[in-house]
């Protein structure tokens, strides 16, 4: 092996305002994760750091609508979120959190450096202020129309809908989100990071430096920025929930959250060092440490100018590497929203499908947004699962397993011939390599399905079990469709971790390390005895697609409703079948208690055809006296059934009222019993 090359990997800070959900974990997570595991198997010095950015302004909203304190909300959230990475396998070397006293230290020690060396400037603004919140607001508490795509609902800071990066000025007839109204300006001294003064060097180190190994995407928006020119960018907000500003006079001032989180990087990572014995300087001042930030598109400005002129302009820091920023994953061909709760949540996908987080991570790695927007759909997973994973993967690895246990009890039998599929899987190695150090994951995955492929066809064309007359060409077939099957089982450990480690357990095969495989010539040793065989991969069924694009139907008819605490319409029906019903105006004339029925009244009803007996379980919501009297509205042609022993002869309408009780539904004046109604 060469020399160990160190990397520092950063995911984004997911903001802890509510859960993951697959837009994430195919533009951040999945990623990282990949790229991670695969330098562990190189044996790289890898520091993978994440963590929860905890002091947003999403936080302090979601704390205001659901009334507790933001430190409720984070605290509810980072646990969610840790817990669904670790459950899909994402092998952080540490997760943690803002709100951290390690990272209140390192984010105020850092911010006093640059005040200290006259890094910022300060500046008296108008900023818009909430005169009935009493609150200077935020960039995320101004909401308007957007300059660039005329969206009514923009943020002060940034536009959902076109992904525009707006300052609150420019937002046409701004509005509170507190309190609806149209905010003043009003003077308050802010510090700001003159970004202009950064203006060459981050053009010498990007534009220059970068043109050629930097996603297009990445480089593009960059070159966008520094062409319109930077501009100073206040570092310091006036607000009550963040890190308070380090120096004299900021009272009430806490720092911008794009300065305070991606110190959290550093923060980090020195909390990290220093449980594991490790110079954290090691990762974030060596000039020979390679960092790289794992990002979505929304970031690429944060991560590829502010951040970067933060450390430079401290002085101590090195530059990133890479900044492989993945675009957007749309769910069903429309944006993933989580307002509308158009989204698939990651927890609840564990939840719904359980032992398969592999399933998701090999669909979100091949529908990787990586170079533009891409696609998630429930037919493509299910497809992507049965064919491929089952199909394909599943298939081999079985048929491997079965054989070889059939013919030999499942010991690796002698090598009698070289066949071309055993000597091309160190370049498949290779190349799944090149590809996942390029950040091309969807092309790596690809590969590694390709091997797969050519261990089924292997098995296809030489058809063994038609060979029981030479049994020196079984061995040496099926030797060799134990190297492939072997190496799928190491190769496919950055991809799918958990069927991965099944796969060896199974075959009783300890990890490799990936140099090793890029120059091997075999990956099993003739003798080597397999365990038994388990199947990888289950079969997704129709039913179990069909629950989750209803439960995105019913979030589709949700945002579309008037009342969004309306019960869902149920079932269409034909119009004979509401023909049928006979609904008519009646009054009841008597009401009692039924006996040991807390909830129901035993009513006679003059319908106008007759009088009878309805049951119904009104008695939580009127008295007796109430009802007797009341005209209602009847359907007279139910079929009879027996409640308490007492037979109904129909069923009452009634309407539910904001508050839960119910109201009758009858005409506003007095009118002759069995009027039909519709």
């Amino acid at each position: 092996m060469g020399k160990t090359n160190r990397y520092t990997i950063t995911a984004a800070l997911p903001y802890a305002n509510g859960p993951l959900h697959i837009g994430h974990m195919a533009g951040v997570y999945v990623p990282a994760d990949i790229f991670a595991r695969y330098l562990r198997r190189k044996g790289e010095d890898v520091a993978f750091i994440g963590g929860s950015d905890e002091h947003g302004i999403p936080i302090t909203i979601r704390a205001k609508n659901e009334g507790v304190t933001p430190q409720d909300i984070v605290d509810k959230y980072h646990q969610n979120i840790q817990s669904t990475l670790e459950n899909f396998g994402i092998t952080f070397d540490i997760y943690s959190r803002t709100t951290s006293a390690k990272h209140r230290e390192v984010a105020q020690d850092f911010f006093k450096n640059l005040y200290d060396n006259g890094k910022f400037t300060e500046e008296i603004t108008e900023q818009y202020y909430d005169e009935e919140a009493n609150e200077f607001l935020a960039d995320r508490y101004i909401r308007g129309e957007c300059p660039k795509c005329g969206n009514p609902d923009a943020y002060g800071d940034q536009c959902e809908k076109c992904g525009s990066t707006l300052s609150p000025e420019e937002l046409i007839n701004p509005r509170s989100a507190l309190s609806g109204n149209t905010p003043i300006k009003k003077e308050t001294k802010n510090w700001y990071l003159p970004l202009g003064q950064y203006q060459d060097f981050l053009k010498e180190w990007i534009l220059d430096g970068h043109k050629d190994d930097w996603k297009p995407n990445v480089y593009g928006q960059v070159k966008s920025w520094l062409d319109d020119g930077l501009k100073p960018r206040a570092m310091t907000r006036d607000l009550n929930w963040g890190i308070p500003v380090p120096v004299e006079g900021a009272a009430g001032k806490v720092m911008y959250v794009w300065f305070d989180a991606p110190i959290g990087y550093i923060s980090f990572t020195q909390e990290w060092a220093a449980k594991n014995g490790k110079d954290w300087k090691d990762y974030w001042q060596n000039p020979e440490t390679k960092l790289v930030h794992f990002i979505g598109k929304d970031n690429i400005v944060f991560h590829c100018i502010i951040f970067p002129t933060m450390m430079k302009a401290h002085g101590d820091y090195i530059m990133p590497n890479n900044v492989p920023a993945n675009e957007f994953l749309n769910l069903e061909g429309d944006k993933i929203s989580t307002s509308r709760n158009w989204a698939v949540w990651a927890h609840q996908y564990l939840e719904d499908f359980p032992g398969q987080a592999d399933t998701l991570r090999y669909v979100l790695t091949a529908n990787m947004p990586e170079n533009k927007d891409n696609n998630f759909t429930w037919r493509d997973f299910q497809s992507k699962n049965n064919s491929e994973l089952v199909g394909i993967l599943g298939n081999f690895i079985n048929r491997v397993m079965v054989l070889t246990h059939k013919y030999y009890d499942g010991i690796i039998p002698t090598k009698i011939k070289e066949f071309d599929e055993v000597s091309q899987i160190k370049e498949f190695a290779k190349r799944i390599g090149q590809y996942i150090e390029q950040y091309e994951f969807r092309a790596a995955l690809a590969e590694y399905m390709n091997l797969a492929r050519l261990g089924n066809q292997f098995l296809q064309t030489q058809e063994p079990w038609k060979k029981g007359d030479d049994p020196e060409a079984v061995k040496g077939i099926m030797n060799a469709a134990a190297q492939i099957a072997v190496a799928l089982g190491q190769l496919g450990e950055p991809f799918l971790p958990f069927a991965s480690e099944k796969m060896l357990k199974m075959m009783k095969v300890e990890k490799a390390d990936w140099n090793t495989l890029e120059t091997a010539d075999e990956f099993v040793a003739e003798g080597h005895q397999f365990g038994e065989s388990e199947l990888i991969f289950g079969k997704i069924e129709d039913d179990a697609v069909a629950i989750q694009t209803n439960k995105l139907q019913e979030s589709k008819i949700r945002n579309n409703m008037t009342n969004p605490n309306a019960e869902l319409q149920k079932e269409l029906i034909l119009f004979d079948d509401f023909q049928k019903m006979d609904i008519r105006i009646g009054t009841i004339l008597e009401a009692k208690k039924v006996e040991k029925a807390d909830k129901l009244f035993e009513l006679k009803v003059d319908t106008g055809i007759d009088i009878r007996t309805i049951v119904s379980g009104i008695a939580e919501h009127f008295t007796l006296e109430e009802v007797v009297g009341k005209q209602a509205t009847v359907l007279v042609n139910l079929a009879p059934r027996k409640i308490r022993g007492i037979e109904s002869h129909g069923m009452l309408l009634f309407a539910d009222k904001a508050d839960g009780k119910l109201t009758f539904v009858n005409p506003e004046e007095e009118t002759p019993n069995g009027v039909q109604v519709g």
